[in-house]
């Protein structure tokens, strides 16, 4: 099965669904559809937010403690004895990128959903014509309403002041991005932790690729942009796991009190 039939296609036509049940705002559409998607992944988070505190009550243990003061001039045997301990506990270091990661085929897919649902060619026409499903009925949605707010969401978004195009929504998208990636963070008693490094890592390359994303792409993908980044800082603040401490320079990592007796 190729990947318009697994993955563009249905995007497309759940996308055009909503659309039509609100009564044709394909910026509400993209809303409706951004929620949809973080509830069907919301599972993805839970078990993310579960190895996020394995691998803080890890880092604050005194098993690895003890580990790092025998090895601290054998940097290799460290590394070793850290990932055979990861094994034994059945902590994966890389588990909290896993959404980042994942999020990444799906923001394709949307943007070729979005492009192809707008269809703003005779081309592009025709192929919207041969992926949707029959009970649509593509007459009764075609032209789709491109328009919300101050942005048509086929095209990548400016706000023209005094002759200068300013990229709201891409700046939004990056602060965003950023804030969830801190907040929702586990804390790391060792920031030179493989693990936390690449924690570290992802803090600052998602606002960057997704604000050049929102900069250079159409204008719907910004809106599930921000949407997603919105119901996720919401769906951690709901699990009680928001740091907003993390936000604020100077911060060192909480101590887990579980870890400290072990």
């Amino acid at each position: 099965m190729s990947w318009d039939t697994i993955i563009i296609n249905p995007f497309t036509n759940v996308l055009l669904l909503i659309y039509k049940m609100i009564g044709g705002n394909f910026g509400i559409a993209i809303i409706l559809f951004t929620i949809l998607i973080r509830l069907i992944t919301h599972p993805l988070m839970a078990s993310q937010i579960k190895s996020s505190t394995k691998m803080t009550e890890f880092q604050q243990s005194k098993q690895w403690q003890d580990i790092q003061k025998k090895y601290k001039d054998d940097k290799e045997k460290l590394a070793q004895e850290q990932m055979s301990l990861y094994k034994e506990l059945g902590i994966s270091p890389f588990a909290s990128c896993l959404p980042s990661i994942i999020q990444i085929p799906i923001i394709f897919a949307l943007y070729q959903s979005i492009m192809r649902s707008l269809a703003a060619t005779p081309g592009q026409l025709m192929i919207l014509t041969r992926s949707i499903y029959p009970f649509l009925h593509l007459s009764d949605l075609a032209p789709l309403n491109s328009k919300f707010l101050w942005m048509n969401l086929g095209q990548p978004e400016r706000v023209y002041m005094l002759g200068v195009g300013i990229p709201v929504l891409a700046v939004i998208v990056a602060i965003t991005t950023y804030v969830q990636s801190k907040v929702t963070m586990p804390a790391s008693a060792n920031p030179n932790d493989q693990g936390a490094m690449m924690n570290k890592m992802m803090v600052l390359y998602m606002p960057l690729l997704l604000g050049y994303f929102a900069l250079t792409f159409a204008s719907g993908l910004s809106i599930y942009f921000i949407t997603g980044n919105l119901v996720g800082i919401a769906q951690y603040a709901l699990l009680g796991k928001v740091n907003w401490r993390a936000l604020l320079p100077g911060q060192k990592p909480a101590t887990n009190a579980l870890a400290r007796k072990k």
